[in-house]
């Protein structure tokens, strides 16, 4: 396959991935803050700095904002341009990267993803926005699942697919692993946490929803929450496919039949980091990552 084709069924996936996790990331804290209401402007700030931080863009967004409140962190991951990675950004980027391979992808495809990039650039997601910003996200989600839905369902399962399985799962892997991340100031630097207060569960939850893992939580642990029985599940549960597990054992099977080679091998430096790093999620326990301190493991990670 060319390696241009390759590149673009490779993005096009990870950008819809990115959108429809930042929309969820951002759409799952608004709704936060109605159950912390009384909230001062330190931590308001506390809120929605680390948010901007799972995208890995703090240092652009202070080159356009001077503070982080819910107005200027919701319009840097939504709507600016600026932005690489806003909401609007990501639909654009996976537009054009479809429309490079636009004879290698199927019509469903092309539609939907041409749907929701015009729903973007119009005025219409604007106003519904200033409407209902719970309806917006709720239209980005359904866009972006359907997309993903018909990536799986249309597109033959050749080697461009896998390409776009391989974007998809690294972004996801990468998003979950920044989504836990979210909470580590509320922890010990080691070792787990002896109690959760009440606004410190909310959070967790929030965590688990900004995952879409709550009801597949509740189906294991039941409504108690805490941060190891949250990191357990995210990181390290083989059968939730948001887990950092999951995504990393995806991954590692996209690039295996990518190159055909088999497992316990590789040829290249990715298959031997994705190998290397789904080993380490196989063989490790949610007690020694807290050993080792959640922060400190997840930035090797």
């Amino acid at each position: 396959m060319l390696s241009r084709v390759a590149n673009s069924l490779y993005w096009m996936s990870r950008y819809i991935e990115r959108a429809e996790n930042i929309a969820r990331i951002v759409d799952v804290n608004l709704q936060l803050l109605l159950d912390l209401r009384d909230l001062d402007e330190k931590r308001l700030a506390e809120h929605w700095l680390p948010i901007v931080q799972t995208t890995g863009d703090e240092k652009q967004f202070f080159e356009l904002h001077k503070k982080a409140t819910a107005q200027n962190v919701t319009e840097f991951l939504v709507f600016q341009p600026e932005n690489p990675n806003s909401i609007v950004s990501a639909i654009c980027q996976a537009r054009e990267n479809a429309r490079m391979v636009r004879d290698q992808i199927t019509v469903e495809l092309w539609e939907e993803l041409n749907r929701l990039y015009w729903f973007v650039r119009t005025t219409t997601a604007r106003q519904v926005w200033k409407e209902s910003p719970s309806e917006f996200f709720q239209q980005i989600k359904a866009g972006s699942l359907h997309i993903i839905g018909l990536t799986d369902a249309t597109l033959i399962h050749n080697e461009g697919w896998w390409f776009a399985q391989a974007g998809k799962f690294i972004e996801r892997a990468d998003k979950t692993s920044r989504i836990l991340d979210l909470r580590y100031q509320t922890l010990p630097e080691k070792g787990a946490p002896k109690s959760v207060s009440q606004e410190e569960a909310l959070e967790w939850s929030a965590i688990l929803r900004s995952c879409s893992a709550w009801d597949a939580y509740k189906t294991i642990h039941g409504a108690e929450v805490n941060p190891v029985l949250v990191a357990d599940f995210l990181l390290l549960n083989e059968d939730f496919p948001r887990s950092a597990r999951f995504c990393v054992a995806e991954l590692n099977r996209a690039l295996r039949k990518i190159s055909g080679v088999p497992e316990g091998k590789f040829c290249n430096e990715a298959e031997k980091l994705a190998g290397r790093l789904a080993a380490r999620l196989q063989f490790v326990t949610v007690d020694e990552i807290f050993d080792w301190g959640l922060h400190s493991y997840l930035d090797v990670f």
